[in-house]
């Protein structure tokens, strides 16, 4: 997938769960099926796994490969990706403790925090339209469940989150009803 497309699916699959969120009652956005985040807690969930992408993929190069060196491998498919994301959460995989969203948020706290993401996301979409398409493919970010990932698997991960999240979302709903 080039960056053009890339870009354009971040900014989709997130304007879609900031969509679905801004839509749900505080009934809603409050319910959590046992063991579960509710509504708000996955859109804090998202706000703080984008933050870290946005931010490194603002740095400079040089920094990159110094910090996380530089890829070994091609990248792999978008598929590819998000089936490896699925193997490691069927194997037990859960968000590290950085990224675990607090007990309780506020369902006034709701525009805040959607405004956030949103930003987080536009700003993410602008630096994926400037790299290069051999920037992406040769730099590394470490994720937490899935080792060192190049730029546009990170990226990869980052657009397919949303959508994991959103469906969370959706089948938490329908227990509710």
């Amino acid at each position: 997938m080039e960056k053009e497309a890339l870009a354009q699916l971040l900014q989709q699959n997130y304007l879609h769960v900031i969509d679905q969120i801004r839509n749900l009652s505080d009934r809603e956005l409050l319910y959590a099926p046992k063991d579960k985040w509710n509504a708000l807690q996955q859109l804090d969930h998202l706000i703080k796994s984008v933050a870290p992408v946005n931010m490194a993929m603002g740095l400079p190069k040089f920094v990159l490969s110094w910090r996380f060196g530089i890829a070994n491998r091609p990248s792999r498919s978008y598929d590819a990706l998000v089936d490896r994301y699925h193997i490691k959460l069927q194997a037990g995989g859960r968000a590290s403790d950085a990224f675990v969203p607090p007990m309780q948020i506020n369902p006034a706290d709701k525009e805040v925090l959607l405004k956030k993401l949103q930003r987080l996301v536009q700003k993410l979409v602008r630096k994926t339209l400037k790299q290069s398409e051999l920037s992406l493919d040769r730099y590394v970010l470490p994720h937490p469940l899935l080792g060192k990932l190049t730029l546009r698997e990170m990226l990869y991960f980052t657009a397919y989150h949303a959508s994991h999240h959103g469906k969370s979302i959706e089948h938490g709903l329908i227990s509710l009803n």
